[in-house]
């Protein structure tokens, strides 16, 4: 595998996903309680450290022949990889602003975003 291939693949890693998902919640209570410093701790060096051992040390020649791999390999290009930053980015405003509508409509944002490509297949059938 190519580093850019396996820079691809790393994201659907289950524990990838499950350290993104837990900082993510992490960091934005953080930020609604207005501790700045562990919030930007919290939301990057977990997901980091992660990245370098599923680079390092997982199989991730297995993830890329899984149907998940080959989804992720055809659909998640910059612009889906933009929107999952977009939405991210809202979950954070909206825990520094305090307002709790905007956290779950940040992660519909992900979730759409990571979904995209099945209704990319899905018009093209």
């Amino acid at each position: 595998m190519t580093r850019d291939e396996k820079l691809l693949i790393h994201q659907i890693h289950p524990a990838k996903l499950l350290t993104d998902f837990g900082t993510s919640f992490a960091s934005a209570w953080l930020l609604w309680n207005e501790l700045w410093l562990p919030a930007v701790l919290v939301a990057f060096l977990p997901s980091m450290l992660i990245t370098l051992v599923i680079l390092q040390f997982a199989d991730l020649e297995r993830l890329q022949r899984s149907w998940f791999g080959h989804y992720v390999v055809r659909r998640m290009n910059r612009r889906v990889t933009t929107q999952r930053i977009v939405g991210q980015l809202v979950v954070w405003a909206a825990a520094i602003a305090h307002v709790p509508w905007l956290i779950p409509f940040g992660y519909f944002v992900i979730v759409l975003a990571w979904l995209d490509g099945l209704w990319a297949d899905e018009q093209r059938a």
